[in-house]
């Protein structure tokens, strides 16, 4: 059985991932790919990690926890999302570290279902939108006093990433730039799903509805269907350059208005 768990990072999926994958829960479920409802897992999870403390999950215990979150039996994949795996918002900057329990807390995650094949995924954004996002969700008073908490040129997602995997060296680590995540968002819900080639996915251009305005996507899809994209990359151009035009400024998420090139979801190891 496969574990996937989606850890955030804060001010980066904003919910759209784990609504995209809600809405074809039915078809996913097909392949044996499970979607559970977060409303009723992530307290009956966080229960587990509780009792747990840390320790490895017997085989009643992960037979407990499926049964009291799937209603489908064999499961082969599930999915969980949730973007304070790794902390709550106050503590992703803390002790002059980006999410300074990043390791204890993945470790604590594997414990669960230690003798599956367990991986992790976490989008990354560059630091200078990222905290500015996270210090008003903490509902801080003053920014100064937020960035006192470390010298902000030294930050790096890789000091994140590197003790994740010093922690869990065997573990996949999947992570991509949330600033390409709109150019990606096909091959992001592929990697996390890993659904097969004819599986029926609606809504992949529902993110899209939430910073490209009407006119511009009804204009894209117009475009596309007289001007079919050869391949990927042409698909990205093309949404770049309606990105430039009609993308909705207050929802802005890119640092760069050209496209990715080739693969962008890089799996550590």
């Amino acid at each position: 059985m496969q574990i996937v768990y989606h850890i955030g990072a804060h001010c980066t999926d904003e919910g759209h991932l784990q609504y995209c994958l809600s809405r074809n829960k039915r078809f996913l479920a097909e392949e044996k790919i499970m979607v559970p409802n977060p409303g009723h897992w992530r307290p009956i999870l966080r229960a587990t990690l509780e009792t747990l403390k840390g320790g490895p999950a017997d085989y009643a215990t992960q037979e407990l926890l499926l049964d009291s979150i799937l209603t489908e039996d064999d499961p082969q994949r599930i999915i969980f999302s949730n973007n304070t795996f790794l902390c709550g918002i106050q503590r992703v900057l803390h002790n002059e570290r980006l999410y300074p329990d990043a390791a204890e807390k993945c470790r604590k995650l594997f414990n669960v279902f230690h003798d599956q094949e367990v991986e992790f995924c976490l989008a990354v954004r560059n630091p200078a939108t990222f905290l500015p996002a996270c210090f008003n969700k903490t509902g801080g008073e003053s920014f100064e006093a937020y960035l006192a908490q470390a010298d902000a040129m030294t930050l790096r997602w890789s000091e994140v990433i590197g003790r994740i995997r010093a922690e869990l060296p065997d573990v996949p680590l999947k992570v991509w730039s949330n600033e390409d995540t709109p150019f990606i968002w096909y091959e992001l819900i592929r990697e996390i799903t890993d659904h097969g080639p004819d599986t029926r996915i609606v809504g992949l251009d529902d993110f899209l509805k939430t910073i490209m305005n009407e006119e511009g996507l009804e204009r894209m899809e117009s475009y596309i269907k007289t001007h079919p994209p050869a391949n990927e990359i042409q698909r990205r151009r093309i949404l770049s350059a309606f990105l430039d035009k009609f993308e909705i400024e207050s929802k802005t998420r890119r640092s760069t208005s050209k496209p990715p090139a080739g693969r962008r979801i890089l799996s550590i190891p």
